[in-house]
């Protein structure tokens, strides 16, 4: 697996590096979410938990993913930005499941 970041803008507004990548991988499926934030981590010389990874999109195919990724200086900097969605997916919070039936 190898990471080619394409496009890298700071956002000072939200206090976070945008970063644009592709992901080549070949031979293998498309990578999950907590490789790519690793893969990320490495390439940026920051810490994961640090990293959100908003979407990646692959091509039938194609062993690429394209995909885009922000990165705040503090964990806590990036719970006050993001929805709850994202931060799930990340998981930096934990999915919460419903109660089902009625009471």
């Amino acid at each position: 697996m190898e990471l080619e970041i394409q496009n890298k803008k700071e956002n000072n507004l939200l206090n976070r590096t945008e970063v644009h990548f592709v992901l080549h991988h070949p031979n293998s499926p498309t990578p999950k979410r907590d490789n790519v934030r690793e893969e990320l981590s490495k390439a940026l010389k920051v810490p994961k938990d640090r990293i959100i990874v908003d979407n990646m999109e692959s091509s039938f195919g194609v062993h690429d993913t394209k995909g885009y990724a922000k990165v705040y200086p503090t964990k806590e900097e990036a719970m006050k930005v993001e929805r709850e969605y994202l931060l799930k997916r990340n998981k930096l919070i934990e999915k919460q499941e419903k109660k089902g039936g009625v009471e």
